[in-house]
């Protein structure tokens, strides 16, 4: 793993696609547990996001890093294809707690795994720059706290309006 996180374009493409996979998914699961509190609701979002989103933030990777003029194209497709991979494999993770527990109890569990992979991430950015953990764990932790409490919301407005 660290010889994958040595090349710039794959680290860009796992740290992007990791931290969108969890915070689209969570938001997607809360929102749409708040406002339809349907496992096939839930989790048929799960699965189009990990793929649609999935291709969506590769391409926009893709054409990110080639606006870059110092981006190789070995730089750009790492990035392209870890986005990609990375994105899939996390939003697809969110799917399992659902097959297996109680809508409700998976919905904390998918929101406190989230949570988890954006506190490990957090702490291993914080450590590559050679920062303190905590201040850099607990920025993305609130937004990605925000970004749960602002989909529970909508989805909630959504219920409320047009159930």
């Amino acid at each position: 793993m660290k010889r994958i996180l040595r090349n710039k374009g794959a680290r860009t493409g796992i740290f992007f696609g990791a931290t969108s996979g969890v915070i689209t998914t969570i938001g997607l699961i809360v929102g749409l547990h708040a406002g339809t509190q349907s496992i096939v609701a839930v989790l048929g979002g799960i699965l189009v996001v990990a793929v649609a989103d999935a291709m969506s933030d590769a391409l926009g990777i893709h054409i990110a890093q080639e606006a870059d003029p110092d981006s190789t194209k070995d730089h750009i497709w790492a990035a392209t294809i870890w986005t990609f991979v990375t994105k899939l494999v996390v939003a697809l993770s969110f799917a399992l707690p659902l097959l297996w527990l109680p809508l409700q109890t998976a919905v904390i569990v998918c929101v406190s795994w989230g949570l988890l992979v954006i506190t490990l991430l957090s702490a291993y950015l914080a450590r590559m720059q050679r920062v303190k953990a905590l201040p850099v764990i607990t920025e993305h932790l609130l937004i990605a706290i925000v970004v749960v409490i602002v989909s529970y919301f909508i989805g909630m407005w959504v219920r409320t309006s047009f159930a």
